[in-house]
């Protein structure tokens, strides 16, 4: 199984650098800029600005790889015979990574949605 994982994060890395040149957040030109709208932009407040979106949704994608390789390597260590990997950390371990795998995927599958309903709506 953690083979399939890492081909799929890799397969998504590979994704993310053929994007390339564009950076996280910014915009195509040829993408609606909501700024230009008005001239503080909508709901525009200097002093909040967090991470951006694909800032985020990187974090949380190297967490679940971090839960991922952590699991492996307390499956590995217990299949050893290292005392210290009993039976039970191995096992919240791997259940930790597929809980965190499997919502990953769930956001996923709700972003590819979401992009297909607004691809979708009549102009």
């Amino acid at each position: 199984m953690s083979d399939a994982i890492s081909s799929i994060l890799s397969q998504i890395r590979a994704h993310q650098s053929q994007a390339g040149g564009r950076m996280g957040d910014a915009p195509a030109s040829n993408a609606i800029n909501p700024g230009a709208i008005s001239p503080g932009g909508i709901g525009a407040s200097e002093g909040l600005k967090g991470p951006g979106f694909s800032e985020t949704l990187n974090n949380a994608i190297d967490n679940v790889s971090r839960a991922q390789n952590h699991a492996g390597q307390l499956q590995q260590a217990f299949e050893m015979g290292d005392p210290r990997a009993d039976l039970a950390r191995v096992m919240v371990a791997m259940q930790q990574s597929t809980v965190a795998f499997r919502a990953t995927v769930e956001v996923r599958n709700r972003m590819v949605q979401a992009y297909q309903d607004v691809m979708n709506m009549p102009i």
